[in-house]
């Protein structure tokens, strides 16, 4: 019996292994189309499936801790809202196809489940942290390999920014464009960066010398995240890593690998060019109004009664410039959000009711699940980092390996808190996966150090 219970830990293990390696660097080629839909089965879902099936055969032997926990609780409360407002949005609203809303709602499911995943195995098997944390500068390094390949010798590119690239369609790389190595999009590369870089940075300053390899794997994962040129996650990953640094108390340490990073970052001419754009924008949007003439009345008396004279002058029109990615956020997506949570303010018009993207994934969950499953959504982050704060409080050791993993992850979860407010984070399921089921992991990680107090 014994030897049977540790060849299935030695499956889960591997399992577990098996996802924080294929998912992000196995590209999303779709394997069954579902009818009716542009959603597709891809490989991810049956690894996924085996992984849950593992550990659903093995027992739950947390059952009384879980139905007790307040971030187990607040993620069921959080699903249970997710099928309330699918039923609304079908029966009250009719803003929703029902297969397509329950397919939606299905991914969130298996994105959460992750987080039971990785808790259930770190609990039991602590020491294992170190396995799994070594897994992911290799995910860093075979993605800038592949961007490498991409930027340079023409490798495909599989992404799903629209339904007709979703069947699988190989791309190439233009002159200018964006890196998106093996994820389906620059965007969700560059959230996996935020959420990765701020542990290997960590890691470089851990030992009293520099740690070379480490080195490497950060300086090639940031080559990576200047290359998607995502404005948002290169701020994100700045704040994420001074916060990380802080937190494990190495900032002066880290501090030149900081300024470093951002002297990096300034090389990009795309970036750059970027960065120049929004700034134009607001200094046009700024011109614009402060320019516009201001047309005065001049009043003429004719006896007792005050005739007007209006001075009629035509202005100059004023060149209209647009950056497109913002421009698209502030006049189409954000706007579509707000319309479906005034629908129905308190479950939102239900999932895959407002398209496939809305780039602000606070205003994505109030549209799609209005202020009930956006402060339900919110209760789940609120709980893990009071959990976090009580670890904060009581563990005083800093400078271990495990110290390290669980702090440098807090700081790079901030980071994807601030790129959620103009990047889909939750909804990215190469990302989505691979942060619940860290998150987990280290919620395992947390727990079984408290009961050690």
């Amino acid at each position: 019996m014994q030897k049977h219970f540790s060849k299935l830990e030695s499956l889960k293990k591997y399992l577990i292994a098996s996802l924080i390696l294929a998912i992000p660097l196995y590209p999303k080629f779709p394997l069954f189309p579902i009818p009716g839909t542009y959603v597709s089965i891809r490989l991810e879902d049956f690894l996924i499936s085996l992984t849950l099936f593992a550990f659903l055969f093995s027992g739950i032997s947390d059952r009384k801790f879980i139905l007790k926990d307040r971030v187990f609780l607040s993620i069921f409360m959080y699903l249970g809202v997710g099928v309330l407002s699918l039923i609304s949005s079908i029966l009250i609203t009719q803003t929703v196809v029902p297969k397509l809303g329950f397919l939606h709602w299905i991914r969130r499911v298996e994105y959460l489940s992750m987080f039971f995943v990785g808790y259930s195995y770190l609990k039991h098997n602590p020491r294992s942290i170190h396995f799994f944390m070594k897994l992911l500068p290799i995910v860093v390094i075979i993605d800038f390999i592949y961007g490498l390949g991409q930027r340079y010798f023409t490798w495909p590119i599989i992404i799903t920014q629209n339904e007709e690239y979703a069947k699988g369609v190989a791309l190439r790389y233009i002159e200018g464009s964006h890196i998106n190595s093996t994820f389906a999009g620059h965007y969700d590369l560059a959230t996996y960066l935020v959420f990765t870089l701020p542990l290997i940075l960590s890691l470089v300053i851990y030992s009293k010398k520099i740690n070379t390899f480490y080195l490497l794997v950060y300086t090639s994962g940031l080559w990576l995240l200047v290359n998607t040129a995502s404005r948002i996650s290169l701020v994100s990953f700045i704040g994420a890593a001074t916060l990380s640094l802080i937190l494990l108390k190495k900032f002066r340490k880290g501090f030149a690998l900081i300024v470093l990073s951002i002297l990096f970052i300034g090389f990009s001419s795309n970036l750059i060019t970027r960065y120049q754009r929004v700034i134009r924008l607001f200094s046009e949007q700024v011109k614009r109004y402060t320019i516009e003439m201001v047309i005065t009345p001049v009043y003429a008396e004719e006896g007792s009664v005050m005739r007007r004279e209006t001075a009629v002058a035509t202005p100059t029109p004023i060149p209209v410039f647009e950056d497109r990615s913002t421009s698209i956020r502030l006049n189409v997506e954000w706007p579509r959000a707000l319309r479906a949570l005034s629908k129905n303010p308190l479950l939102g018009t239900g999932y895959s009711s407002i398209t496939l993207a809305t780039d602000n994934d606070y205003l994505r969950m109030l549209g799609e699940t209005g202020i009930i499953g956006f402060s339900s959504f919110f209760l789940i982050l609120a709980n893990l980092l009071k959990k976090l704060l009580k670890y904060l409080k009581t563990t005083k050791i800093r400078s271990d390996l495990e110290s390290v993993y669980i702090l440098s992850f807090a700081g790079g979860f901030m980071g994807i808190l601030i790129n959620a407010v103009f990047i889909d984070v939750f909804e990215a399921s190469k990302f989505a996966i691979t942060l619940w089921l860290v998150l987990g992991m280290l919620y395992g990680k947390i727990t079984t150090k408290e009961n050690e107090l």
